[in-house]
């Protein structure tokens, strides 16, 4: 296979290569998809979950330098010139220790750095010999539905990585149009599910349900629903109604996939959510008995 594009030239133009934010690239994981897998977080979300464990993956950093003084290392470095602020990280001084995320109002990461198709592409390459496949996380992977689709592309061609099953974890908050240009290249992917209830789901997110139940739709209506998963978050989205209607809705999707059930823990979460009680082994077995009562393959998930 040759070199990578890098750029589009139009006459003596050349437009910059797609490029997306990730905060990190695990090499291995055997809990993000089925086999040995790598796995890359981009930055960025379109959702505001308390619950979420990945807080520090939600926004971007905007080089206020409040980060600076926490970093115990000096691997933050206020880098400003002419009075442009500027954060710089140093690789080399970070323990990756992360005292520095707390201090993020916006949630982002002094970790986060861009990436172009070809250098990802190179990465995931060196690894594959060893790995089963690739899950595209976040964040929210879809919110860079052109460099993934585009990644997906060239690892699908690439010889040392077709053999790669690719897998997209997602919230599904993503236009159908955008769907068009990922599955073509993806062999299936993870769906979450927060909440039925569209204000119940607003108030776990920020964001209404609508999008991510169609999402579901057209992913089951094309065979490309590998997974659904229902993070329980007990005496928050665990009602009797609330279970009845996620039954009913997966019974209605065309094919058959498991829902992954996993218990909200407090790993990780912002101050809100830590006031949430964890979801008890109980709680997850109850709930798993009831939608199995009413034909889903409901799986319990070990605990983190």
């Amino acid at each position: 296979m040759g070199p990578a594009q890098t750029g589009l030239r139009f006459g003596k133009l050349t437009a910059p290569a797609l490029q997306a934010p990730v905060n990190r690239i695990l090499p291995f994981s055997c809990v993000d998809g089925p086999g040995s897998r790598m796995v890359v977080f981009f930055q960025g979300c379109n959702m505001n979950c308390p619950s979420c464990h990945n807080p520090h993956t939600i926004g971007h950093c905007n080089h206020c330098l409040d980060c600076v003084p926490h970093c115990p290392n000096g691997a933050l470095v206020d880098a400003s010139v002419n009075g442009k602020r500027k954060l710089a990280h140093s690789a080399p001084q970070c323990q990756n220790c992360e005292s520095c995320l707390p201090h993020c109002g916006r949630n982002g990461s002094p970790y986060a750095r861009r990436h172009d198709v070809a250098s990802l592409v190179k990465q995931i390459a060196d690894h594959a010999p060893l790995l089963d496949g690739v899950t595209f996380s976040g964040g929210e992977a879809t919110l860079q539905h052109r460099f993934l689709g585009a990644l997906m592309a060239q690892l699908k061609q690439h010889p040392e990585c077709a053999h790669l099953n690719l897998l997209i974890d997602s919230n599904g908050l993503t236009d159908g149009a955008h769907w068009d240009g990922l599955l073509p290249h993806a062999d299936g992917v993870m769906l979450d599910i927060k909440a039925m209830d569209p204000a119940l789901h607003k108030t776990l997110t920020g964001r209404d349900n609508a999008k991510v139940l169609a999402s579901a739709r057209l992913l089951a209506e094309q065979d490309k629903l590998a997974e659904l998963r229902f993070l329980l978050i007990e005496h928050h989205n665990d009602s009797d109604a609330e279970l009845d209607a996620l039954a009913a809705f997966i019974r209605a999707l065309p094919g058959q996939r498991p829902l992954k059930l996993n218990g909200f823990r407090h790993h990780g979460v912002r101050e809100q959510a830590r006031q949430w009680a964890e979801t008890t082994e109980l709680r997850l077995q109850q709930v798993a008995s009831r939608l199995q009562q009413q034909g889903i393959d409901a799986r319990i998930n070990a605990a983190p």
